[in-house]
């Protein structure tokens, strides 16, 4: 969810070459064989009804790579479907068993170390909608002025609905002082990746929040926060995957 000023999710955008009707703050629906690691987080608070709330990447037939805030603090039943473009039906159902959050995550610090595993009760079964995705080594380096994708199932717009089906969009890549500038006294440091566009439209959204930013189909991001959605004054903030390499590798 996003907090008022800044917000804890991020919506999606679009490159040029995408429609700009349909839009996940400039996205397009996409079906789940063009990302089939991609995992929808959902909720219950009554035990019955789950509905989505963040996403995630299938890292092994276990466990789901996510941002953290999308569980610390909050108190509900949680499960994940896989295989599935829908958000709410289809696919494979499965309980969470566990969170594994990041040791150095605060909530404080405006989201550093926004990362972290979800544990599932059963084991995922692969196939054509259903893989393992990859994700940034530590030596991965992600340039400035880089095409990546975002994807997602959030906020089609600020303050406006869900999209219950999967969709992404392309973003570039923002230096770390650019973003710096654009945040002011938010501290972007180097756990963190920044995406966004140069003009108002595209950009991640509440309930985006876990989903992966993706560079040549490998996780370089985990959509974290931003203040809107899709303008262009405001990147998305991402845990950079790379720094957390080695943590992710050992408690997947």
């Amino acid at each position: 969810m996003w907090k008022l000023h800044v917000l804890l999710a991020i919506c999606l955008a679009t490159a040029e070459a995408l429609p700009q009707k349909g839009r996940i703050v400039g996205g397009s629906v996409v079906n789940i064989s063009q990302y089939p690691f991609a995992a929808v987080l959902l909720v219950s608070y009554n035990n019955a009804a789950f509905r989505q709330d963040c996403g995630g990447l299938i890292i092994n037939n276990r466990s789901i790579m996510s941002a953290a805030h999308c569980w610390v603090g909050k108190n509900p039943r949680f499960a994940v479907r896989v295989g599935s473009t829908n958000a709410n039906s289809g696919g494979a159902f499965h309980y969470v068993a566990r969170h594994i959050t990041h040791p150095n995550y605060n909530i404080g610090t405006f989201m550093n170390n926004d990362i972290g595993i979800v544990r599932l009760s059963t084991a995922i079964s692969f196939g054509n909608n259903v893989r393992a995705g990859a994700i940034a080594g530590s030596n991965f380096n992600v340039p400035n002025g880089a095409n990546v994708w975002s994807i997602g199932w959030g906020l089609m717009s600020w303050g406006g609905q869900l999209s219950e089906q999967l969709r992404h969009v392309q973003l570039r890549t923002v230096s770390q002082s650019d973003c710096q500038r654009a945040y002011v006294s938010n501290t972007i440091n180097d756990n963190m990746l920044c995406a966004g566009w140069h003009t108002d439209g595209r950009g991640s959204c509440t309930a985006d929040s876990g989903t992966p930013l993706l560079l040549s189909n490998t996780a370089v991001g985990v959509t974290s926060f931003g203040t809107g959605c899709g303008e262009a004054r405001w990147p998305g903030v991402y845990a950079r995957v790379s720094r957390y390499t080695s943590w992710i590798q050992a408690n997947a």
